[in-house]
């Protein structure tokens, strides 16, 4: 690790995405929180406040049609192009000052989502052609520990900032990391042809499923997403049970939580930093796998009612989950060619991340009439028998 992580921050490009990863981090992360505050605020209503995170999160599912856009214009021009068109979007929040005006917040938020989705794809495909193949697994574990990190901080001072000011001025400090995202993607010395196109009228069902189709036929990438999507399913039932560990299994306060999820993002913190190494020693799929394995047994730990095993299990959780998440994202970029590259990851994204909140509704519904114990236990049998389908997955590939 600490030879490998000089040469991805002395090659240029790769600090310079690394960089703007990090300033639009912290914007996202403060404003993520900062929304929900600011609704919860001015209407009073939870059902309202939590409408702020869907917001942003829904227009994921639409990852196949919006990454199609990342593959016909050049990225690093498109990345400029929507950091600065945000940061200007996000000015107009500066008329919210009352419950009449929430529909503008809402707008700007559903936008902000179909930004992320084609800013993901758009940057995993610049970040493909700008590193060096040999980095891309450090790079992406090092940009999950940018991420992660910001995720400690970054909210902390996104409330700081409302409870202060306002939610404009949360509004305002977003909109400035935007710009400055949008300077250093200038500064990316990357030529890019601009992408041919296509002759005669535009199929864009056909292009979207192009993306799909090489995915699902890749020997080496299916089993990856696949793994990457059942784990987020089983990541979401284990989040669902959080508040019944804290309050049935520790007989502490709701506020305990705040504690583990610090503990589990310090434990993806290091997930980060140790994923480039640990990919070199093994394959992305190994990796993957023993990933999974780590965080199954951790969201089986947890059912034990004693705070040192769950507060090590959030620890756990944090260094194992986010390895299969590397190593998917590592994989669809060194197996996928560059003309299909953000219509994949964009894809590979929503099949990945979508069954996450779906296991956050149905886990919900199960925590309020299973025992959180037999559901986490469950949980984490699950969680190993992926990690095993990977494995010999893994194996049928070598044969």
């Amino acid at each position: 690790m600490a030879r490998t992580t000089p040469h991805v921050l002395r090659d240029r490009s790769a600090s310079l995405c690394l960089s703007a990863t990090l300033v639009s981090g912290f914007g996202t992360s403060a404003m993520w929180l900062a929304a929900g505050i600011w609704v919860k605020s001015l209407t009073g209503s939870d059902s309202l406040a939590a409408l702020t995170t869907f917001c942003m999160w829904a227009p994921t599912l639409l990852g196949p049609l919006l990454g199609t856009v990342a593959d016909r214009v050049r990225r690093r021009t498109l990345l400029i192009r929507t950091s600065a068109a945000m940061a200007v979007l996000l000015t107009t929040l500066l008329l919210v000052d009352s419950a009449a005006h929430l529909w503008i917040l809402f707008a700007v938020l559903t936008l902000y989502g179909i930004n992320s989705v084609v800013h993901d794809a758009a940057e995993a495909a610049l970040i493909a052609r700008a590193v060096d193949k040999r980095l891309l697994g450090d790079f992406n574990g090092l940009r999950l520990t940018a991420g992660e990190g910001m995720k400690l901080v970054a909210p902390l001072a996104g409330a700081g900032l409302f409870a202060q000011f306002g939610g404009a001025t949360v509004a305002l400090l977003d909109a400035a990391t935007f710009t400055l995202a949008a300077g250093i993607f200038a500064l990316l010395g990357i030529e890019e042809e601009t992408p041919a196109r296509p002759k005669g009228k535009v199929n864009w069902w056909a292009q979207t499923t192009h993306g799909a189709r090489h995915l699902w036929h890749s020997a080496a990438l299916r089993p990856l997403v696949l793994a990457g999507s059942a784990t987020m399913l089983l990541a979401g039932l284990n989040g669902a049970a959080i508040f019944a560990v804290v309050d049935r299994g520790l007989g502490h306060s709701p506020a305990y939580v705040g504690l583990l999820y610090a503990v589990q993002g310090v434990g993806s913190v290091l997930a980060g930093l140790l994923a480039g190494p640990l990919m070199r020693r093994m394959s992305e799929r190994r990796f993957a796998a023993a990933g999974i394995a780590l965080f199954a047994t951790a969201v089986a730990a947890r059912a034990l009612p004693y705070d040192a095993v769950v507060l090590a299990s959030a620890a756990a959780v944090g260094l194992g989950l986010p390895c299969v998440l590397v190593a998917a994202l590592t994989a669809v970029q060194r197996e996928t060619p560059d003309a299909l590259l953000g219509r994949v990851a964009a894809t590979a994204n929503t099949l990945v991340y979508a069954p996450n909140a779906l296991a956050l509704a149905l886990g919900a519904g199960l925590i309020a009439v299973v025992d959180h114990a037999a559901l986490l236990a469950t949980t984490g049998a699950a969680g190993l028998l992926t990690a095993l389908a990977l494995t010999a997955a893994g194996r049928r590939v070598r044969a």
